[in-house]
């Protein structure tokens, strides 16, 4: 295998390790406050040369290297998430992909690494890996953005600014990258269509695709990893540390993928076991493109509007949310929204990407990183009801008025489904206030949007202060579960109970 290939599984794995494999080794590492970085010098350690290094590439014997370090992760193999994908790793450097995955470079797996350290790199291998040139022409971005993670750029929509407009505007809906953002023209843009069964094989330009029907979609896209921060305050769990900001709502142009493949002569009868494989323009450090599938059903469902989008609430698409051509899969895990799209792939086969077989599956709460098994786990194909509290935050000082204070937030369902109540509580769940609702106009079962929600609430009499509680029900009578640590789950996705804010009662005197 290619090193580079080897050396990016690797280190994409790595960050997945519960904090419970960490406090294990925390005997063997220095005090926690010296550790800065991983892959200083250090003195008093063994000098490795390279050579030397990339021997050990066996279950009894595993190294890699980090800047000047040299760590043996012999021991940390069975705990490793992706299995036997470590095992192309042996010996060799993952910096240059940490340069890609940028989310590694936290003290949690700094501090892991170092607990497997045995040595230094000799001077004469070490080798510059600057990554200046990789992110050079990212876009731009608006500030007022959370910025969750810089190298790749992961951000949140302000709590603030989810309710004051219900469609996001462009700067502020929230971003999910993977990868640096590629750079690509609309004039020279081609997306290939493949159908594996026929060997059927067509490209088309974005001037092309627009002869099709034009069509127009309001859907919320939401990171299926959305309130993760809460979950793991029950236990800690891998992933982006998203409080409710990783999701927004737009208004979506382009054509459905549904005449895209009827007119590539996709059987609409035959879609049995088969998949659409979606292809994006992002590449990572290994040269694989981000992809991952739907079902070929659900992309010829002309209830389920899976589109092809070219404009983002009335203007062409920006950089980050895949300019020019981006798949709208509403009310699915926006994972499967690819960005830059440039190959629709219809096969028998799911994609095989990590993305897609490793990722965005859940399990139950007592499945562990040791026990779980991917390939048994269905991908996530739609989303839970959610809802979250947007005004007040956690802490503010509220102002009481006749006994009550005023809230408001959003909810949202996948698969299409209208939220149809939402309900809040300042008592601890013995008294529920039901919520005006704000949404859009859309045909049954074809509800992609969010729903924006007010509330005047009471509040206990001479309370200093209350926990404000809230739980959406959708049009198929599901509601938020009350608690996290019963839908708990390795990847820390479909964070859906109850959303919980402290706030300081003011009492006008």
């Amino acid at each position: 295998m290619d090193p580079p290939a080897a050396a990016a599984r690797y280190t994409h794995q790595l960050r997945d390790v519960s904090r419970d494999k960490l406090k294990k080794n925390k005997q063997e590492k220095t005090d926690e406050n010296k550790i800065i970085e991983a892959g200083e010098k250090k003195p008093n350690l063994p000098t490795y040369s390279a050579e030397e290094i990339s021997k050990h590439n066996t279950k009894n014997s595993f190294w890699v290297t980090y800047r000047h370090g040299v760590y043996d992760v012999t021991s940390f193999l069975p705990s490793h998430p992706g299995g036997e994908q470590i095992y192309n790793a042996a010996g060799l450097s993952i910096e240059p992909f940490w340069n890609v995955y940028g989310m590694h470079k936290t003290r949690e797996v700094y501090e892991l690494l170092e607990s497997y350290r045995i040595g230094n790199l000799h001077d004469d291998d070490l080798v510059d890996h600057s990554d200046d040139e990789l992110w050079a022409t990212e876009p731009y971005r608006d500030p007022r953005l959370i910025v969750k993670t810089a190298k790749p750029f992961n951000a949140e929509i302000p709590p603030e600014y989810q309710i004051a407009h219900f469609d996001t505007p462009n700067e502020l809906f929230y971003v999910r990258q993977h990868m640096p953002v590629p750079e690509l023209e609309a004039g020279s843009h081609r997306v290939r269509v493949v159908v594996e069964e026929t060997g059927a094989t067509r490209e088309l330009s974005l001037h092309q695709l627009q002869r099709l029907p034009a069509a127009t979609l309001r859907a919320a896209l939401m990171c299926a990893g959305n309130r993760r921060s809460e979950m793991h305050h029950v236990k800690p769990v891998k992933g982006i540390s998203w409080a409710g900001g990783a999701i927004s709502n737009a208004v979506w142009s382009g054509v459905y993928l549904r005449d895209v493949l009827l007119s590539c002569g996709v059987d609409p009868d035959d879609t049995e076991g088969k998949h659409v494989i979606l292809t994006g323009a992002d590449i990572d450090a290994t040269g694989q493109k981000f992809s991952t599938s739907i079902p070929l059903a659900t992309a010829l469902d002309a209830g389920a509007r899976v589109l092809l989008a070219t404009h983002m609430n009335g203007e062409p698409l920006p950089p980050d949310h895949g300019r020019p051509l981006r798949a709208i899969v509403p009310g699915a895990p926006a994972v499967r929204s690819v960005k830059w799209l440039e190959c629709i792939t219809v096969s028998s086969e799911e994609s095989s990407s990590h993305w897609h077989k490793k990722d965005y599956r859940a399990f139950n709460p007592s499945t562990t990183w040791e026990s779980a098994e991917f390939e048994r786990a269905p991908p996530v194909y739609s989303l839970p009801v959610t809802s979250a509290i947007c005004a007040p935050r956690h802490g503010d000082a509220v102002p009481v008025r006749d006994g009550h204070i005023e809230a408001s937030g959003y909810a949202y369902s996948g698969g299409g489904a209208r939220v149809v109540r939402v309900d809040v509580s300042a008592d601890g769940g013995r008294s529920w206030t039901e919520a005006r609702l704000q949404q859009d106009a859309a045909p049954h079962r074809e509800h992609y949007a969010w729903t924006l929600w007010t509330v005047r609430l009471p509040v206990p009499d001479h309370a200093a202060q209350a926990e404000l509680w809230v739980k959406a029900t959708d049009g198929n009578f599901n509601t938020q579960p009350e608690r996290f640590d019963h839908i708990w789950n390795i990847r820390g996705i479909l964070s859906n109970a109850y959303h919980r804010v402290t706030v300081r009662l003011h009492r006008s005197r």
